[in-house]
């Protein structure tokens, strides 16, 4: 099965992961998209042009352009089916499947990563938007998520979609392995919380400042990953005045997770950026890597995420974003309480937070199968 794989941020290593994850389950990819950065990409693709977060009229008047193109620079033979990665793709997808050749239709899917706030609530604009995206959802097959609150919190209570998503969660994918748990230090005085990812919740950065700050060094922020300048201007000066914080850098996916989650007894979840909506559908990558790696995940009273945790009988839930209601768990959260909390995520199947070869298979046989293309034998899902 051929595949053209339409991206709003080429520069997003997520894309390059889920192309990854197509191939490993039996799929040629071409990709296509819009870029942000400027480094060299991690392999060959089309860029159809340039755009920057936050942007959405931007990334708007790009899509119109696009269109107006249609499939001009998309080389390569027709695919069977066209996956369109955020909203902003799905029109270019749907249009480059309208000037193929009626034997060569492909099937198009559309990737949900996020909902606009643009598109929710009953304002006209929210309204007009919801109604252009629900009569490109009528000509997909499946709408692809990674929670399912996005379906109960949007496209089912908006009525976008009349086929059940589809969804594939963001567990930790790494083709070649990871080495194994190590053993740790049983957890000592100083309690070393981990944010790592794109770091955009200036109200996390806020609390957590002033709880290292009271704790007088025995709560430790550990920072890695890439601040969203435009989200939390004072970044690096909050982190230079806090003796506490210490922030270091990129890191590489997924070579460097057992390090980074191994030097960390709580990894923090909460992400108020997007309060409401996006932020509290999410499951996020963060979850299943910690859960992964053994450190005790800390989510967010009401989020998907917290739910997660709670359903599973897991890790740390906060009841607000006060300094106060954090200090009062970590304070409550002793060595041996974060020993027992360890132990029972370390005695959990790994398959629960690690994509396996056999899951690729899964996902591109339900792409074929909802394309309706000959099928191949392949493992059962578990």
């Amino acid at each position: 099965m051929k595949i053209l794989y339409l991206v709003s941020d080429l520069d997003d290593a997520a894309t390059w992961r889920r192309v990854s994850m197509l191939e490993a389950g039996g799929a040629s990819v071409d990709v296509a998209g819009m870029r942000r950065g400027t480094q060299t990409l991690a392999r060959p693709a089309t860029v159809l042009g340039r755009t920057y977060p936050g942007k959405f009229m931007h990334r708007a008047f790009n899509t119109l352009r696009l269109l107006l193109r249609g499939a001009k620079g998309l080389q390569g033979s027709a695919p069977d089916v066209i996956l369109a990665r955020n909203l902003e793709m799905l029109p270019l997808a749907l249009r480059v499947q309208s000037q193929l050749a009626s034997e060569y239709k492909p099937t198009v899917f559309y990737e949900v990563l996020d909902v606009h706030r643009l598109m929710l609530g009953g304002g006209i604009i929210a309204k007009c938007l919801r109604f252009i995206e629900r009569g490109m959802c009528r000509r997909v097959a499946r709408v692809i998520t990674s929670s399912p609150r996005f379906d109960t919190e949007y496209f089912s209570l908006y009525n976008q979609i009349d086929t059940a998503p589809l969804m594939v969660e963001n567990k930790v994918w790494a083709p070649d392995g990871l080495d194994p748990l190590k053993q740790r230090p049983r957890a000592g005085k100083t309690i070393t919380i981990g944010w790592f990812g794109i770091l955009r919740c200036a109200a996390s950065l806020r609390c957590l400042d002033e709880v290292c700050r009271q704790s007088g060094g025995r709560v430790r922020l550990v920072l890695r990953g890439k601040p969203a300048l435009d989200a939390i201007p004072d970044f690096h000066k909050v982190v230079e005045a806090n003796p506490h914080i210490e922030f270091h850098g990129a890191y590489s996916y997924p070579d460097d997770l057992p390090q980074i989650y191994g030097e960390t007894d709580i990894a923090w979840l909460v992400d108020r950026f997007d309060a409401g909506a996006n932020s509290d559908w999410l499951l996020p990558n963060r979850l299943y890597e910690s859960c992964a790696h053994g450190a005790i995940p800390l989510a967010l009273e009401g989020t998907e995420t917290a739910r997660y945790l709670q359903r599973h009988k897991l890790g740390l839930v906060v009841p607000n974003l006060q300094t106060h209601a954090v200090t009062a768990l970590l304070d409550q959260a002793g060595p041996a309480q974060l020993e027992a909390l360890r132990a029972e995520l370390t005695s959990r199947d790994t398959a629960n937070w690690k994509t396996r070869r056999k899951d690729c298979v899964w996902l591109v046989d339900q792409l074929r199968r909802s394309a309706t293309l000959p099928q191949h034998t392949v493992e059962a899902h578990p």
